[in-house]
């Protein structure tokens, strides 16, 4: 608490009265109370100290630990009152307008008034509050005088907008704690060791901020075809350095347990030793985590289970409900695709969920709840993507929380580098298909949702192009001109192009089926889509020569994007079907046709030129000419 003097107070001070609270401490953040003043700014001065400190050669003083000198405090005699003493903050920024700042107390004075920090002190103040980073850096500094009486009473000497003292740069060199690279990469592994040191293929992920900032890299790899997978890390100057024969530059295990999971890393020149890292045969994949901050790593084996299951959100926390919502997969094996998706519909409130597999469902079965997974984030801190554990690992449930306003939500959960991703889904009532066939979405394709859940149908062309090695090529997109709303292409692909799973990525693969005409069924909650072949649109009915049991089959345009046919039809009934069957027929009037409609009338016999534009329920329509 910062100490008020009234007026009265001020002018006894030389008669060492009490102070009406004793209870003053320093403070390390600018003041935010103004004390009051007992000296006028006019009668003390600072002038600058030195301007470049090296705080590793401080630290390294003969004596202990030399003094970062900022300044020297004079004052005019008389001025500081009897019975008082100057105690000096000084205030350190990374701008002139000191908007990132820390201050820090400045040692007791000595005779010489001296304004003195000790440079373990600032390191540490400048490693918690700017940043982690050891690199050379400007910086301002400005100094705050305070007058202390005998009874801890404090005054600011000026006042506001002239209470600071000397503000000028200096050049800080802060301790090099650590070395922290930008890039780590796995040496050996799969591979032949030189060649992926050269190469760099298997390169540690990291966040977007300061390395020193997050010290945290991570990376998941295919272990060694057969046997045990053996490796190291190193930096780009470690891979470098073996282009040159000189391997002592890559970090392994201290202690030299190959099969260490976790421990520290040290270089091989510091261990006299390779000391690499070793997993055992049977793994498919292997996870290593980083923490360069300290130096330590984790190896983990990846295993991914062929099952997970919500737990709670819209169902209840036990395993029979978790039973019931199953994650969707595609048909690849897991380590070849270890991304799973569930989608769910929201409440309408908060929504608090989590995720296991057979063993998360058989500990909670035993009042085991260890094993289900959660957020790393923190109990209902999940946010929109992050990483995820088993709760044994984590310091709590890790839960996690949507709002529930959202129509839907998928949940994506990616077993391989442990992310997942919470996205809200409000869908539209149409999606576009955008391909080669409609020079990529010039000419409207949509799909339909009857129910805006996701899952759309529609019909269009997969046409193929010069680029295309004979087949068609498209994507869905969520907008009838622009790919703002959604960009789906392919996740992954059955062998025959029909099925797979979509990305909303602008990186995403075309989806390449063999040319021709297909109905789309897309659902977007799971990310799937399938393509159902047509290799025939005919009329049928009484109306046209064959009658109910025989079509007169139709011929596809692809410049009017329109099944088209020429053909004599009496004053009766018609359809239209694909693949001469019911499966997919269309009906109701000739400018709506809908999917299993009513008959079509003919009311006057007659030669007709009829276009069926073959589309979704809503936009299906034909136009019939009499010749």
């Amino acid at each position: 608490m910062i100490k008020k003097l009234s007026l009265y107070t001020m002018a006894l001070l030389s008669f060492g009265l009490v102070a009406c609270d004793d209870d003053y401490a320093p403070e390390t953040q600018p003041q935010t109370n103004e004390p009051e003043r007992i000296m006028e700014i006019g009668s003390v001065a600072v002038t600058t100290g030195e301007t470049t400190f090296d705080l590793a050669q401080l630290m390294a003083g003969e004596n202990g630990e030399d003094p970062v000198k900022i300044g020297t405090v004079t004052i005019d005699e008389n001025a500081l009152p009897a019975n008082a003493f100057l105690r000096a903050e000084v205030e350190f920024a990374t701008d002139e307008n000191f908007e990132h700042a820390f201050t820090l107390q400045a040692q007791d004075f000595a005779d010489n008034y001296d304004i003195e920090i000790t440079p373990s002190t600032l390191q540490d103040a400048y490693f918690n509050n700017i940043t982690r980073n050891p690199a050379t850096v400007e910086m301002y500094v400005r100094t705050i005088l305070y007058v202390i009486t005998n009874d801890d009473a404090i005054a600011t000497v000026g006042q506001d907008g002239v209470k600071y003292f000397d503000t000028h740069k200096i050049t800080l060199k802060p301790l090099n704690k650590v070395v922290i690279s930008q890039n780590y990469y796995i040496v050996g592994g799969p591979n032949d060791w030189a060649q992926s040191a050269a190469d760099k293929s298997i390169k540690f992920s990291h966040s977007d901020l300061d390395v020193y900032e997050d010290p945290i890299f991570t990376v998941v790899f295919d272990a060694a075809a057969s046997g045990d997978t053996w490796f190291a890390i190193g930096d780009d100057e470690a891979c470098e350095a073996i282009a040159g024969g000189d391997w002592t530059k890559l970090m392994g295990i201290v202690g030299g347990d190959s099969e260490a999971t976790e421990g520290k890393l040290d270089f091989r020149y510091n261990m006299g030793a390779d000391n690499s890292f070793k997993v055992a045969e049977g793994a498919k994949k292997i996870r290593v985590t980083l923490n360069m901050m300290d130096y330590t790593f984790k190896v983990e084996p990846v295993s991914i289970a062929d099952a997970y299951y919500l737990i709670g959100g819209p169902g209840e926390w036990n395993t029979t409900s978790a039973r019931t919502m199953q994650f969707s997969h595609s048909d690849k094996d897991v380590f070849d695709d270890p991304v799973f998706t569930y989608t769910f519909e929201g409440s309408g409130s908060e929504m608090w969920f989590a995720f296991g597999d057979e063993e998360s469902l058989n500990g909670m079965d035993n009042n085991d709840w260890s094993n289900v997974y959660g957020t790393t984030s923190g109990n209902g801190n999940s946010g929109t993507e992050g990483t995820f554990a088993r709760r044994s690992s984590l310091s709590d449930d890790g839960s996690f929380k949507v709002d529930g306003t959202a129509k839907y939500y998928r949940f994506t959960i990616n077993m391989s580098d442990m992310t997942y991703e919470v996205k809200a889904l409000n869908f539209a009532q149409y999606i576009y298909e955008a391909g080669v066939n409609n020079n990529w979405g010039d000419v409207e394709q949509p799909l339909y949702s009857p129910e805006s859940d996701g899952k759309y149908y529609g019909f269009f062309y997969a046409q193929e192009d010069s680029w295309t090695d004979g087949k068609g090529a498209f994507k869905f997109r969520g907008a009838a001109d622009n790919w703002d709303n959604g960009n789906y292409g392919t996740g992954t692909l059955a062998e025959d192009g029909l099925s797979g799973t979509l990305v909303d990525d602008g990186n995403s693969g075309n989806i390449m089926p063999a040319p021709g005409f297909y109905r789309a069924d897309v659902d977007l909650a799971a990310m799937t889509f399938t393509l159902t072949p047509i290799t025939s649109i005919g009329v049928i009915g009484p109306g046209q020569p064959g009658g109910w049991d025989t079509d007169t089959d139709m011929t596809y345009n692809p410049e009017t994007k329109a099944w088209e046919v020429t053909i004599e039809l009496a004053a009766d009934q018609i359809k239209f079907r694909a693949n001469d069957d019911w499966a997919i027929n269309w009906g109701g009037t000739f400018d709506n046709l809908t999917q299993g409609g009513d008959n079509l009338n003919i009311t006057e016999a007659g030669t007709y030129f009829i276009q069926l534009f073959a589309h979704c329920d809503t936009k299906a329509y034909a136009v019939i000419t009499k010749q």
